[in-house]
Parts: structure tokens; sequence; C-alpha cells
């Protein structure tokens, strides 16, 4: 029963959901949070506390597998795009420190693969992750994405063991 650790990476926030496969490729939730940074003294300090909240919820719970949301640019806003890239670094970095296996989705993918509509909104994503998960209540905006990172993971690992290929191979050349 494979363990999978889903990251919403945040400069802000970062959303952290884990959840466990059974043998029919059943998604059950295991645990989420949210690592809340804006009230460390500096930048620094939240790449610092990403990188060991991170840490700690892996020797906490033990996943196998790792899946993060790649960066995307919705504003014309250079320093943000670069906070976030460097959000997500911390959060990788703690992951590869404990040799674990990480996969990158693009929020279109996630949200397709968790609503069927790669234009959903936060609040549709928190609808089906509580659904998908059969939680009593909606997680956290940023934890609800983490879940729905981690689920997203656990589709497409069904997805290319069924055919046979790596997902690299899926891309049309």
């Amino acid at each position: 029963m494979p363990r999978i650790l889903g990251i919403d990476p945040g400069s802000q926030r970062t959303g952290i959901g884990i959840i466990d496969l059974d043998a029919g490729g059943r998604a059950r939730h295991v645990h989420h949070a949210t690592l809340h940074l804006t009230d460390s003294e500096t930048f620094a300090l939240r790449l610092k506390r990403i990188f060991d909240g991170v840490g700690e919820l892996i020797e906490a719970h033990r996943p196998q597998e790792v899946a993060i949301e790649k960066v995307f640019a919705q504003r014309n806003n250079a320093e943000s795009v670069l906070k976030l890239g460097q959000a997500r670094g911390a959060a990788i970095c703690a992951v590869v420190a404990r040799g674990l296996p990480v996969q990158e989705y693009g929020p279109k993918e996630i949200k397709q693969a968790v609503t069927g509509t790669g234009g959903a909104d936060k609040i549709q994503v928190q609808h089906m992750v509580a659904l998908l998960l059969s939680l009593a209540e909606k997680p956290q905006a940023d934890a609800a994405d983490a879940l729905a990172i981690a689920i997203t993971h656990a589709h497409t690992r069904a997805s290319a063991a069924r055919l046979g290929l790596p997902r690299a191979s899926w891309r049309r050349r």
C-alpha cells in the first residue's frame, strides 16, 4: 500500500496532504495540514520552516512517493513567481534529502484529475477532495490542493501501470 505525500508550495502557506492507496487503488486520507509561514521574521526563515516542516512530516508519516505542484505565473509579478519557486525548491530539497522520488504536476492537470475540468476553482477542488476521501468537512484550501496533488499522482501512477508506459512518453511529439 503506497503512501503519497502531496505538496502545494507557497511562500505564505504551504499545503500538505498525505494519502494511502489500498490494493484496489482507492485513496484513503491519512493527514493534511497547512504550514503557515507569514509570522517568520525573514523570507529565508520561511524557506527554513518549509524545509523543516516537510522533513518532519516525512519522518512522522513515512511516504514512499511525493508529488508537488509546478510553478505557474498567474500574474505578471516576477518577484511573486521567484518566491514561489524558492518555496517549492525548499520543499523539494526536504524530499530529496530523504531519498524520496518527486513527481511534478501542473495546476490544470491537478484540477482535471480531481474535478473533471482543468478550469475548476478552489471551492470545487475542496468539495471533490472531501468527497473522494470521505472527509466530514472540506479541508483548508491549501491543504485541499495538496491532497488533490496526491490524488492526481495516484491516478497517474495507476494509468501508467495499466499502460505499461512511463508518464514522460504520454506527450505527443
